[in-house]
Formats: C-alpha cells, structure tokens, sequence
C-alpha cells in the first residue's frame, strides 16, 4: 500500500497544478479570441475564482468550436444552385441613399439581393399555424422544417400529425431542431417524430455529462424555416408551441411574427436549411425537388442572411450598424431581448443626434426577468441621446422587427443581444421596397399605440436597489 499513500500524499499538489495549468490554457484562450474585453474580463474572473470548475465552464460556454467544424465539413459552400445576379444595389428601389446600404450589406454577405417576392406578415400562431399546416398539407415533393423550439403540445403535435401525413403521401421531409430547444416540453417532441417514421436530427446535442461536446452547449440553432416544395416559404421569429396561439388563451401567452415568402429569395432559405440539415447528418438535399426554378412572385426585393458562430460570423450584427448608419428619417424597433453592444448604442445615439426618430418597443413584462433587468440597466445610455423606448403590454411580446426609412425592413429570428449577435445560428431577411414597409409600418403602429414611453426621469428614479440589481445582471448581458 505504499503506492497509495504516496500518491494520496501528492495528490492535493497534483491537483493543483492541474488546476493552475488548465486556468492558465483557459485564460491564454480567452486572451487570445474573446473579442469582446468586457465578456474576457469576466471569464478571467470565473477561470481564476472558481477552481476546477472555472475551466469546466470555459470549455463548456466561452470556447467556440464551430467555426473550425463548420469549415471542415465545408457547409457553407454546399450551396446547389446560384441566385441569378441582380440589382445588388436597389437601384428600383425609389430611395437613393439607402444604395449605400444594399453595398455594404453585399460585401458582408455571400447571398445577393433578388427582386420578384411576395412577403405576407402572420401575427401570431392564430393566423401563422393554420397557414403552415395548410402549407404542409399540400405537399408534393419535400418539406423543409427548422425549428429552435417544437413543444410536445396541442400546436405541436398538429404539426407532427400533418408531417407524418406527408410522409404517408410519399413526401420527402426533413426535420431540424436544436438539441436544446426539444427540451421545452417533456417528453420531447422527437418521439412523437420517431414514432411518426418522420426523418428528423437534432442540432448540436451536447451535455455538460459529455465533455467532448461540452464545448458546444452554448451554440444553438434558433433558426425558424418552413419550406415546402421549394416553392413556399415560412420564417420569422415564432416558435411552434400553444403558447402562440392567443385565442385558445394560453397559460403563457406570447404574441410573435410570422411570414410567409414566395418568389426566388425562397431559394437562399432552402439553401440555408440544405446547410444546417449537412452539418447534422452529411446528407446534401439536392435537385429539383428540393431547389426548383422559382418565377418572380412579387415587388419585393430582398435577401436572406445567415448570422452564426462561425463562417457567418458577425454578419446580422454589421448588418444593423449598416442600417442605423444610413437611416435618415426613422428607425423603428421590435425585439423583445435589448441588450446591444457599445457599438450598436452607440450607432443609436448617433442617429437620434442626427435627427432620425429612433423608436425602440420592448415588452413591459419580459417572459425572462433577468435580461428585463439587465436591458433596463442600459436603457439610459440611449435615453439621454434622444432615442425613444416604449413598453408594450401583456402578453409578452416575442417579435423581431426593424424599419428604416419607411422603405427597408429586417426580419427574421434574431433579437439585439450579443446571444443571438455573437452565438446563436441565425436567420434574418432584409427587404427592400416601400408598400412592404408601409405595411410593416401599420404593424409597428399597432403595437405603439398601446405602448407607453419610458422617460429618462423614470429610469434615474428607481430605488437604489433596484438599480443595483439591474446592474448587476448587466455585467452578464454577453451571455444572456
């Protein structure tokens, strides 16, 4: 037994160099690739004051590995058929200064703008599920469906019930959901898809019980796509769950938007799903059936644009700076998680100082109170440069949405916070032209109307404890 007490002898020390050499590795990577000093700062403090387990949640949370696996599998360039050329530059698009951001939104993304959609907005689950379940019911050749969330409850297994039907009808369909938004609901949903013989995958599954996939728990697809045939598409913010559908009234009731797309720029959304769908299972969805030759739809002009940890890096984010930067008028607002970066405040402030009405709505009663604290805290920062931030009433509200100009519109899955800005797997659309907007402006009307404004004297007002605890949760905002 002479080995085992010597070994327990020195085990304390060998556990501490351990310790010393793995917070040292972890904090030469947090150095090295944390771009943010704010989020490098604080992981420095976690590796260093939480022994063992401070570089256990580095390598599950703060190390990005996608990039590197994404580059290897060679996702991104599995693209199967190429957009035609086309404008680029908006030159039809009847307002001149916003060529400028058509340029720049070009160079940044890999997909070009096309002319010729339709885009309708659906609000909320009441006029979105029907739609996509009709949509479902109607295929013929395949079916595309992301999701980040996809509830095991009634809304959920209408969807399951419709797609093991198209199955039924010899439909090609392929299901995607984050590994992580599954677990919702219990038992999950993917059972009922298992059972159903409906091909799905999951995105990313990790645990930290796993450690060779722990690095990737934080990283999720919250990505949202229905396509069917090719030739219709659904996307948006909304997630499949009943708590969308507000006239079954819900126990958590939440109010979100949907669209639906046809015309060529239904392609780049396939193309995006064809990738993700690649990077789960190694299968490469192709010909015709999945991507048909698409004849113009509508007026619109738009693009789809990807946004992830990895190739994609940064896109969605450089993209809003390119918008608050070339607004001249207006810009309004809808997300229902605020929490943007120096820059992104700063690109705010500098529009209002400009002139430009910036109006920014935000739910009055956020479904996660800790990044409701943290949003709070920052408010201030553009309150006393001239923006305007306005609360909604109940029922929280989940819709993504940005206008600028009454002539450019953002939509799709990913709010102002550095999750979705600098983590999460995302999809956004930008359109071009101005009865679209108009439209989407009377939507945006809507929900201000029965807003009320936030002032700055409100904010400063608020019990001393209250501030410190809104501060508080602010030092974690990169990771919320």
């Amino acid at each position: 037994m002479d080995w085992v007490e010597h070994i327990s002898r020195f085990w304390p020390h060998l556990a501490a160099g351990f310790d010393f050499l793995a917070s040292l590795l972890a904090s030469a990577h947090a150095l090295l690739h944390k771009r943010d000093s704010r989020a490098a700062t604080l992981w420095l403090g976690v590796i260093w004051l939480l022994p063992v387990f401070g570089p256990l949640l580095y390598l599950a949370l703060g190390v990005n590995r996608i990039r590197r696996r994404a580059l290897q599998l060679g996702v991104h360039k599995t693209l199967t058929r190429p957009v035609p050329e086309n404008l680029g530059e908006a030159e039809d698009a009847g307002a001149e200064h916003l060529k400028m951001l058509a340029r720049v939104v070009n160079s940044v993304v890999t997909r070009p703008l096309v002319p010729g959609n339709q885009i309708q907005p659906l609000v909320n689950g009441d006029e979105a599920f029907p739609a996509m379940l009709a949509a479902i019911e109607s295929a013929q050749k395949t079916i595309s469906l992301s999701t980040y969330i996809f509830d095991n409850d009634p809304a959920g297994q209408k969807f399951v019930e419709a797609l093991g039907r198209a199955v039924k009808r010899h439909v090609e369909v392929r299901v995607l959901i984050d590994a992580a938004g599954r677990r919702y609901s219990w038992p999950p949903v993917t059972r009922r898809l298992h059972h159903a013989k409906i091909p799905f995958a999951r995105f990313l599954p990790a645990s930290l019980l796993t450690p060779w996939r722990a690095a990737t728990i934080n990283l999720r697809n919250h990505r949202k796509i229905l396509i069917v045939d090719g030739k219709t598409a659904f996307t948006g913010g909304m997630n499949i769950r009943q708590g969308n559908v507000l006239a079954d009234r819900p126990k958590s009731p939440v109010q979100d938007l949907q669209f639906r797309v046809e015309g060529p720029v239904v392609t780049q959304l396939q193309e995006a799903f064809v990738n993700d769908w690649a990077f789960c299972t190694k299968e490469i969805l192709k010909g015709s059936e999945w991507l048909p030759e698409l004849a113009d739809a509508g007026g619109v002009i738009a693009r789809v644009i990807v946004d992830g940890p990895d190739a994609d890096f940064e896109k969605a984010r450089l993209t809003l700076l390119a918008a608050l930067t070339e607004a001249q008028m207006s810009i309004q607002i809808v997300t229902p998680y605020f929490l943007p970066d120096p820059a992104l405040i700063t690109a705010l402030n500098l529009a209002a100082l400009r002139g430009v009405r910036v109006d920014i709505v935000l739910p009055g009663k956020n479904n996660l109170p800790f990044v409701h604290w943290a949003s709070r805290a920052l408010w201030w920062q553009v309150l006393e440069r001239g923006c305007h931030v306005w609360l909604t009433p109940p029922p929280f509200d989940h819709s993504k949405l940005m206008i600028v100009d009454g002539h450019w519109v953002l939509f799709g899955s990913a709010n102002w916070d550095a999750r979705s800005l600098r983590l999460n797997f995302e999809l956004n659309v930008e359109c071009y032209g101005r009865e679209f907007a108009q439209r989407m402006g009377l939507v945006f009307e809507q929900k201000l109307r029965h807003a009320r404004e936030v002032t700055l004297a409100e904010v400063d007002g608020r019990p001393l404890l209250s501030r410190l605890r809104d501060a508080i949760a602010r030092l974690f905002s990169p990771y919320l």
